[in-house]
């Protein structure tokens, strides 16, 4: 694991409510490519529920990072694209769940006209630092 430090305000910056304005790291380096809710055999999860869709996004995420050697306390970054901001406050919850209020990353949400496919309501991405091996 990467000691991170985390900047929630920096000076001269409004305050960020649900996510760190700056999360610095040393070690290696971790890209995870946007997950969508798809379950291990490539089936949908959650069609028109932007919950359960947002649970499974964070399991994939979650067993992306743990091959790298990776947790959601080594995230640094998250995007969320969306195709409805309105389903936000579901990926918020199942952040929650993975990710405590005091360990938040640095964040961006985008609202899309679409994803891959018209069934996928979101796509989240995430970087993470690791401790040297």
């Amino acid at each position: 694991m990467s000691e991170l430090t985390r900047i929630a305000v920096p000076d001269g910056v409004a305050p960020a409510a649900q996510y760190a304005h700056v999360v610095m790291g040393s070690g290696q380096f971790v890209a995870v490519a946007g997950q969508i809710a798809l379950d291990e055999r490539g089936e949908l999860v959650g069609e028109g529920d932007p919950a359960a869709q947002a649970r499974q996004v964070f399991e994939n995420l979650r067993r992306c990072l743990a091959a790298a050697g990776a947790g959601f306390e080594d995230v640094v970054k998250l995007t969320y694209f969306l195709t409805d901001m309105a389903h936000l406050p579901a990926v918020r919850e199942a952040r929650a769940a993975h990710i405590p209020d005091d360990r938040l990353p640095a964040a961006s949400a985008v609202r899309v006209a679409g994803l891959v496919r018209p069934e996928f309501l979101m796509e989240i991405e995430a970087f993470a630092m690791v401790g040297e091996r």
